[in-house]
């Protein structure tokens, strides 16, 4: 089994702050959002980095290996595009679940926007094999994946997050990304002990680990990307690093970027941190080999996996009634952050659309996401908003919604608007600007 290397201490690329970490001492290697990059056309900031060899890691998070489906060839064959304009010596994932719904549970496709626990049963696991041993075949380079952050927990798990993850690794030879803020999280939420969960796990898996930031609010912990390494995160590293010394550790940071400055301050913490607290003996980085497949059909389990991330899915996203053992109040606060998430991104996807509309994009927009799930991505998500919007008469201030009108009509794509279900509304909204 191919020996990955070490990576050493890096940052997570962002467009926000190419500039500043090209500049930053010390950065060994950057990890970029793999559906972020586009193979044929590279940030500039990016290929200088790669020549003045700073490995880049693409980090892929809507695969959903997680999910009751089998990982899609499109977007298999994407990530390993991306793996290979980088140069990248290995990818990774999440183990977690994005999408549900489809034809196993009769019913519509439903996007979460966001990164959803697995339940930690054995038809998941079985499930979550299969799927990265699909994945693994698919791509050019060795795959890792990480440990989310969980604002709920399923009712009736079988094994710990430890056992599922030794489970995971035995049965498929795949590598570990520790995340330690999702370990800190998951005990702020869930109740988790992460040295418990430390130790058992298979330590000699890990390929990288991350660390972030957060904020508490109500007794629940935010995994946010946007704040300062807290202590109990650090905490948390170094006990890992006590366990081994791991072969990269990434400070990630999403937005709400400080001064270059914090961000160094940030980066000498980590590797102190890593430092101080070395084992005093070696563990190898090589993870077992991985078990051959039973060659059991996965069917039965997929089906029923199917049928529980989608009522779960759709009572977050679609306001159905809570699945039973769930807690319903920890169900609202992901709820909202489902739609918060979705307007941010969905801001950052159309960026005109809060210039148009001003004050009133996020409480329409939520308004909007509250009896509407997403289903076919943000990009579909912004047009789906300004349709909305405007079938309604919205917003009112006419100058708003002719731009609000002319965006839309940009962007609803080549056939004329005459073939499309669309036309009545355009045609409407264009007699009343006065422009029909």
């Amino acid at each position: 089994m191919k020996t990955l290397p070490v990576l050493g201490t890096g940052i997570g690329w962002r467009p926000e702050i190419a500039e500043a970490v090209e500049r930053m001492p010390g950065i060994d290697w950057v990890e970029v959002v793999a559906e972020n990059t586009c193979p044929g056309h590279l940030p500039d900031s990016l290929t200088r980095l790669r020549e003045r060899g700073v490995t880049v890691v693409p980090h892929g998070v809507s695969l959903g290996l997680g999910g009751a489906e089998r990982p899609d060839a499109g977007r298999l064959t994407a990530l390993a595009e991306r793996a290979e304009a980088l140069g990248a010596p290995l990818v990774t994932e999440h183990i977690a679940f994005v999408r549900a719904g489809g034809e196993r549970t009769a019913s519509t496709t439903l996007e979460a926007g966001h990164l959803l626990p697995v339940p930690r049963t054995w038809d998941a696991l079985d499930v979550l094999c299969e799927n990265v041993r699909i994945a693994q075949d698919a791509l050019p380079v060795p795959l890792a994946l990480e440990n989310i952050a969980a604002l709920v927990a399923w009712p009736g798990e079988e094994l710990t997050e430890g056992q599922f993850l030794t489970e995971l690794v035995e049965r498929t030879g795949v590598r570990l990304l520790i995340d330690v803020a999702n370990l800190h999280t998951n005990h702020v939420n869930r109740g988790e002990d992460p040295a418990k969960a430390l130790s058992e796990l298979p330590v000699e898996a890990i390929a990288y680990v991350h660390v972030a930031g957060g904020f508490e609010r109500d007794g629940v912990w935010h995994d946010s990307h946007a704040h300062p390494v807290p202590q109990p995160v650090l905490d948390i590293l170094a006990d890992l690093a006590s366990r081994v010394t791991p072969p990269g550790v990434l400070l990630e940071r999403d937005e709400h970027f400080p001064e270059p400055a914090e961000l160094e301050r940030e980066l000498d913490a980590i590797r102190e941190t890593v430092r101080v607290n070395r084992p005093a003996a070696p563990v190898t980085s090589e993870p077992p080999r991985p078990a051959a497949p039973t060659g059991a059909s996965t069917e039965p389990a997929r089906d029923r996996l199917a049928l529980a991330q989608t009522s779960l899915l759709s009572a977050l996203v679609a306001g159905t009634p809570a699945p039973e053992g769930f807690d319903r109040q920890r169900l609202a606060v992901q709820s909202r952050a489902l739609i918060g998430k979705r307007a941010d991104v969905v801001a950052k996807v159309a960026p005109e659309l809060p210039v148009i509309l001003g004050d009133i994009y996020r409480p329409a927009f939520v308004s909007y996401a509250q009896r509407r799930p997403m289903t076919n991505g943000y990009r579909h998500d912004a047009l789906d908003f300004t349709e909305h919007l405007l079938a309604a008469g919205k917003p009112e201030d006419p100058d708003a919604r002719r731009a609000l009108t002319d965006w839309w009509l940009d962007r609803v794509g080549p056939k004329p608007l005459s073939q499309r279900p669309v036309a009545r509304i355009a045609r409407r909204v264009r007699l009343a600007l006065g422009r029909g």
